[in-house]
């Protein structure tokens, strides 16, 4: 963890914690003294997550079963944290799917719905309640965007479709939310090593590039939940290629740019004298 990082201040819920992202930014968070309530829906893993998390912080992490596309659900992990530790200040959402792998003509129409019911609707949701409860004093969101976001991704559809509208969803709340003081940006942690890699490995579609380590995404996700991100609301960050921890001394060129975000590309920008 970066040094000068400190969530001693910060009550975190975050999504999909119980594996792999979600999980490693649980334990960068309580590394650096936050209270984080986990959640995530299959209650063994949970449990699992729970048992190792507390041996690095007792006292100060808690998890609950919740699906993300369940107002109820999401509700419930809020409630848990707030009562537990005191007024959220921070969400991390790392729960996702994979969804179907596969050529469009060949993917199962259900099971591509299901992906962005989980993926976007599901991000839509746990910002929704989150933010609805940081509107008295504000408070920081970070969400897991995926590689799928920044480039085409072919055979995956769903997920790469999901994660492009997750980005454009931050994009548009941190502009909604500017007057309550609430932050938000988005984070393509890299190719991690997770059970969605491994899924994409046994379907022969693995992506040639190497590995970054999942505590890569963890540092960048508590990073931009931190205070020392103040300032920066809006932005799609790639953890191993941006130089993320330098961004709180670039704050005016981030607010006067579209830099870090989706934009159309126009043939001037490519050094082309039409349109």
């Amino acid at each position: 963890m970066g040094a000068g990082l400190d969530l001693s201040a910060k009550n975190i819920l975050i999504t999909g914690g119980s594996l792999g992202l979600g999980f490693a930014t649980a334990e960068a968070c309580l590394r650096a003294g936050g209270r984080v309530v986990i959640c995530a829906r299959d209650r063994s893993n949970l449990e699992d997550a729970l048992t190792k998390l507390k041996l690095l912080a007792c006292h100060n992490v808690e998890a609950i079963a919740a699906d993300v596309t369940s107002i109820k659900q999401i509700e419930g992990a809020l409630d848990l944290l707030e009562s537990r530790f005191g007024p959220v200040t921070s969400l991390v959402h790392a729960a996702a799917v994979q969804g179907p792998i596969g050529e469009i003509t060949a993917v199962d129409p259900n099971e591509w719905l299901e992906t962005v019911r989980v993926d976007l609707f599901g991000s839509f949701l746990a910002v929704r309640q989150t933010c609805a409860r940081m509107k008295k004093s504000g408070g920081r969101i970070m969400l897991f965007s995926g590689g799928g976001a920044s480039a085409p991704l072919p055979d995956f559809t769903a997920y790469a479709c999901s994660k492009a509208a997750v980005v454009r969803l931050v994009e548009t709340v941190a502009r909604e939310m500017t007057q309550y003081r609430i932050e938000i940006n988005c984070l393509a942690p890299g190719l991690v090593a997770t059970r969605m890699a491994a899924q994409a490995a046994a379907a022969g579609r693995a992506p040639n590039v190497e590995p970054v380590p999942a505590s890569l995404g963890a540092e960048a996700a508590a990073f931009l939940i931190s205070d020392l991100a103040a300032g920066i609301s809006g932005k799609f960050v790639a953890a191993p290629y941006d130089e993320w921890r330098d961004w709180p001394a670039h704050l005016p060129e981030l607010h006067d740019s579209d830099i870090f975000t989706l934009r159309r590309i126009l043939p001037r920008d490519r050094g082309m004298n039409w349109q």
